[in-house]
């Protein structure tokens, strides 16, 4: 993850070199931005020009921004790069004496509430939470799905979701996988009413008046192609075949094939272009798969084993289960795996 910290006065500079060893005991790779007047305080330090332009940058590149000085200073800095609560980074500010760490931006999605909390602990400061569902000691299923690999389906619903918890309701709550936790409170197992929650990859799934669908980005996409195949013609298969099953793009965690393909262009250029990271594996580890998969003679000849699209999706699920067995078209060959997952309301690390 990548972070920076901006500093304005002497002190404030002095500070952000500890809140700079905080953050990479959080594994942040991190940047330490200060006026050039003061950028020989320590080596960690680098001179800034104009602070506006590389926030505009850090928007773009960066997991976590942190202002040391006055919550003004970094509110008039970070409006102009707001664009909503989904892919905003999260934004602290930071008094040049240490004594607060405030969450400004994205603390739920992005996070900034819980590496408020986490900094603060660090430099000995006290964290400035103000969320309704944090003051009130409530469950937060933005924060929630961020933090356990959940799409929103759509953030109004979650919206309703929140403010009916806020508003002292209780919601509803179907889940198509196992709850090993106790539930938050004010929450309930049931299938019906004015608002719930439904945590499932059925987008016909909507018990609730208002429901907020949480999508678990657990599927794996196995891949096998030809020589030479383009970007196009894997799209050509994996789009439609992923429709047909009513799966959202968002809920693919990944693409896996066999590592002969790793050079492969057009498999390559696939996974840049949707954000999707790929595993490559070898023969015999996709020999080494368990389960029951169809088989081809004519693969086995070339790669060394008979089937790579189901071995390998099944082997980067961990061992889940095929939704979709091995299909093909023009060279391309796709099965579907989701990894097994289990709902832990316990789970805010």
């Amino acid at each position: 993850m990548q972070a920076v910290v901006y500093s304005f006065t002497r002190r404030g500079a002095k500070l952000s070199v500890h809140i700079c060893e905080a953050l990479q005991r959080l594994n942040f790779a991190v940047r330490c931005l200060t006026m050039a007047k003061f950028a020989d305080e320590a080596d960690a330090l680098e001179a800034m020009t104009d602070h506006n332009k590389a926030c505009a940058e850090a928007f773009k590149e960066c997991q976590l921004i942190v202002f040391v000085g006055a919550v003004g200073i970094a509110v008039r800095t970070i409006a102009p790069y707001i664009k909503n609560k989904t892919v905003d980074p999260a934004v602290l500010s930071v008094d040049e004496g240490g004594g607060f760490v405030v969450p400004l931006l994205a603390g739920h999605i992005g996070g900034a509430n819980g590496f408020a909390r986490a900094l603060a602990a660090d430099i000995k400061a006290v964290p400035i939470v103000t969320t309704a569902t944090d003051v009130n000691s409530l469950f937060a299923v933005d924060e929630w799905a961020a933090r356990n690999k959940m799409v929103i389906a759509d953030m109004q619903a979650a919206k309703t979701f929140a403010a009916a918890l806020v508003d002292g309701q209780q919601v509803g709550l179907i889940a198509d996988y196992p709850i090993i936790s106790a539930l938050p409170k004010n929450i309930a197992l049931k299938d019906d009413g004015d608002v719930g929650m439904a945590v499932t990859k059925d987008r016909r799934k909507q018990p609730f008046a208002v429901t907020v669908q949480l999508w678990p980005q657990n599927l794996y996409l196995g891949i096998g192609c030809r020589r030479g195949t383009e970007l196009k013609a894997i799209e050509a298969l994996v789009l439609p075949q992923l429709d047909a099953l009513g799966l959202d793009l968002r809920t693919v965690a990944g693409i896996a094939s066999v590592d002969l393909k790793k050079d492969e262009a057009g498999l390559l250029a696939f996974a840049a272009k949707y954000g999707w990271q790929v595993k490559f594996y070898t023969a015999d580890q996709l020999l080494e798969t368990p389960g029951e998969f169809s088989s081809s003679e004519f693969v086995r000849s070339v790669v060394g084993v008979s089937n790579v699209c189901e071995r390998s999706a099944v082997l980067a699920a961990s061992g889940g289960r095929l939704v979709l067995p091995k299909c093909s078209l023009n060279g391309v060959t796709l099965a579907v795996a989701e990894a097994d997952i289990v709902l832990d309301f316990d789970n805010l690390t």
